[in-house]
């Protein structure tokens, strides 16, 4: 595999594809579960390799199975959802593919038909933020906001607010900038870990809490070398990649792919083409696709899936890496 050339990702372009519906969405493997985060994911990824049409399909579906209230339920399976919660951070994540996808293509009809889509979103993850500026994870079943916020997912909320802004600038509604909150959010993900995790086990254990704040723009410098640093040895896996969780004996091809980011966001490009290297050595032999990791106890790939969103990431990290294309530094500007 050539690494810097992108000819070496084209087939995880089209296997993106084949897991994708005439409808637009996009599922996890052909015909399998879906979800609106990963969906954004696999669509951004169909950006870098030019793949156009096929993710403005994938905008198509997100503009007609969005509810009113401008959220999307947390999986379908198909045409129906079978998770009714509404997760905040997977609303927001239309805003992060949306200029994502418009820095590769320079369409701005895109992005003006797609605004009315993605002004609700934003609403809805806003009307979920809580005095102290967290904005809470989802709501229930019921139509009723679950009492809990999610660092990783409110890092990821910020990120996409935060490209929201540009896309607010690009068509001339300033007005529409949220600034206030934006900033209320950055202060609660620096300042007030107590409103994280605050009826559960803290997720700390989680790989995505350790590099998340990082990636999305809420710790720089100084302070995100020290972050990387000061548990690098607990979720890096010498030779094999990042592990999702701490205790884990599991390497995860989309955590090694999002830390790789996160290094290049950090100009510490020699160690994140380490763990790209590592990466690269996940993929089936036979079909060059992606597993999710890899179980180094057991020496086995775990689970026996190959998901288009993992295929996305890995193109998402390359292209951070290597400069395929114009939206190359969407995670380190």
């Amino acid at each position: 595999m050539i690494k810097n050339s992108v000819d070496s990702y084209h087939h995880l372009g089209e296997y993106i594809i084949s897991c994708q519906d005439k409808g637009g969405v996009i599922a996890w493997e052909p015909k399998s579960k879906i979800d609106p985060w990963d969906h954004v994911e696999s669509a951004m990824g169909l950006d870098v390799l030019g793949f156009q049409s096929n993710s403005i399909k994938a905008y198509d579906w997100l503009i007609n199975s969005q509810e009113k209230d401008g959220s999307w339920f947390s999986e379908y399976l198909g045409d129906k959802a079978v998770n009714l919660k509404k997760e905040t951070n997977f609303a927001a994540y239309i805003a992060a593919g949306a200029w994502h996808h418009f820095l590769n293509f320079k369409d701005k009809q895109f992005l003006k038909d797609l605004w009315p889509t993605i002004s609700r979103a934003m609403e809805f993850v806003l009307s979920g933020q809580t005095k102290d500026g967290d904005i809470l994870w989802a709501k229930d079943e019921n139509n009723y906001w679950m009492d809990d916020s999610l660092l990783t997912g409110c890092s990821s909320i910020y990120k996409s607010l935060l490209c929201f802004q540009k896309i607010s600038f690009e068509l001339g509604f300033s007005e529409k900038i949220y600034e206030k909150e934006i900033n209320w959010l950055f202060n609660a993900i620096k300042n007030k870990s107590h409103r994280f995790d605050r009826h559960w086990k803290s997720k700390d254990r989680y790989s995505m809490d350790w590099y998340y704040p990082i990636l999305c723009g809420i710790i720089s410098d100084n302070e995100a070398k020290l972050r990387i640093d000061s548990r690098w040895d607990e979720f890096v896996v010498q030779g094999l990649g990042c592990k999702c969780v701490e205790e884990e004996p599991w390497v995860t091809a989309a955590e090694s792919c999002e830390l790789v980011l996160t290094l290049v966001k950090m100009s510490e490009k020699k160690k994140a083409e380490e763990i790209f290297s590592n990466v690269c050595a996940l993929a089936d032999p036979e079909s060059k696709l992606f597993w999710t990791g890899y179980v180094f106890k057991d020496k086995k790939y775990w689970p026996i899936e190959k998901p288009s969103w993992t295929a996305a990431a890995v193109i998402l990290a390359a292209n951070s890496l290597y400069g395929f294309s114009e939206s190359s530094t969407f995670f380190s500007d």
